[in-house]
């Protein structure tokens, strides 16, 4: 279905013109998994000494490659490591099935490559509950051995679309001793978005050196403000996968360097916000901003109900700035919240206080402010010092029709 639908109105300009990532090339092919006349397979291969970090959905009907890749994470870095994702299929809820392929694409891999099966990531994304044609994934390993290079990331990150309506990259580099360290990412996401770990994908690589369980820990931790904080559905899939490979070939150790930590949090907020502004049928970019909770936990408990709300999200894809459905969702959330001491804003535009709309309070104000392409909601609770921030689209008739269409 990709590349059928319009671009989405909140997509950037152009994809970045990410930087070579010393020790992992790409390559892709079109395999027809489902999709035709387009690249739907991406394999990346990375240097021996590369560490691998993953977090991944916790859906309890989580795919075959996704159980897989968890088993194999913390495995000896010491030889070379491969990624291979398809797009069009998402090998889940296919019994049995699911593991033979996954088993016959690493085995493949392994051969094509060299790199041991422990050492081989798999990811699916697409129709769940229909059996992976695997064998057209592996008649196409020798072509993308041979094509595999240092720049074709951009073309990785258009393989891996399935509803989305552009290709999502980010980067960022960092001088560490003197010496510069680089950081570059791909993601594709559009709908069924809910992260809860973390159809969502993310590679993020970086040519520093890292130890495994600092970067393990450094990924969940941003990762639980950055995609763990984003949602188009509410809906969390069954293959979100999120991969960071350190492949150590700038010589720059940055297992504690701070620096790095903040560099590679700005490209997963950039990722992760890319995926919210492709949020399939997508006109309005939404962040959400409560403070005055209880807690961290219950200030992203509040936001979430807010930005998964049916009613908060049509009303803003409609421009009607609607604060009685924010009211709603706040007091349905289950976190602890107080009526009078609630306090609501468009923007800049204070709606509502002290339990009832504010005096100074003008329709025309905030109606003004749902017309943008990029709308705050702000609400403070009163009641402790717990604040969260979290990103959400409209929903519109877009996203009805893309998905009533989906398997077709």
């Amino acid at each position: 279905m990709a590349g059928a639908l319009p671009r989405s109105p909140l997509a950037p300009e152009h994809f970045p013109n990410l930087p070579v990532i010393k020790g992992v090339r790409f390559a892709t092919a079109a395999a027809g998994v489902k999709y035709k006349g387009r690249t739907d397979v991406m394999l990346a291969v990375l240097d021996p000494g590369t560490t691998v970090a993953g977090v991944f959905t916790r859906s309890k009907t989580r795919s075959a490659p996704v159980r897989d890749c968890q088993a194999k994470l913390g495995t000896d870095p010491s030889q070379a490591a491969a990624i291979l994702v398809n797009s069009g299929n998402s090998n889940a809820f296919t019994g049995h099935y699911g593991q033979t392929s996954v088993s016959e694409i690493v085995s493949s891999v392994s051969e094509t490559t060299g790199a041991p099966e422990a050492r081989i990531y798999t990811a699916s994304t697409g129709v769940i509950g229909e059996p992976l044609p695997h064998d057209r994934i592996v008649a196409k390993l020798a072509e993308l051995n041979a094509g595999l290079a240092e720049d074709a990331l951009e073309a990785a990150a258009a393989a891996i679309m399935t509803t989305d309506t552009f290709a999502k990259g980010a980067c960022a580099a960092v001088t560490i001793g003197g010496k510069t360290v680089n950081i570059a990412g791909i993601a594709k996401g559009s709908g069924m978005i809910a992260p809860d770990m973390a159809t969502m994908l993310v590679y993020i690589f970086t040519d520093a050196q890292f130890d495994q369980t600092a970067l393990q820990g450094q990924l969940a931790e941003i990762c639980d403000r950055s995609f763990n904080c984003i949602t188009v559905d509410s809906d969390t899939s069954t293959s979100d996968s999120l991969m960071l490979c350190a492949t150590g070939a700038s010589g720059v150790d940055a297992t504690a360097n701070a620096e790095f930590a903040q560099a590679l949090e700005g490209v997963m907020m950039d990722l992760a916000h890319q995926v919210v502004r492709d949020g399939e049928g997508a006109t309005k970019f939404v962040e959400i901003q409560i403070t005055g909770a209880v807690s961290d936990a219950e200030a992203k408990t509040h936001g979430m109900a807010i930005a998964n709300s049916p009613l908060v999200k049509t009303a803003i894809a409609g421009e009607d700035p609607n604060w009685g459905r924010v009211v709603m969702a706040i007091g349905k959330s289950g976190a602890e919240a107080d009526r009078d001491r609630l306090s609501i804003s468009f923007g800049d535009v204070l709606v509502a206080e002290n339990g009832w709309v504010s005096p100074t309070y003008k329709e025309e104000d905030g109606a003004a402010q749902m017309k943008q392409d990029e709308i705050t909601i702000k609400v403070d609770l009163g009641l402790g010092d717990g604040a969260a921030t979290v990103w959400t689209c409209d929903l519109t008739h877009q996203y009805i029709s893309i998905n009533a269409d989906y398997r077709s």
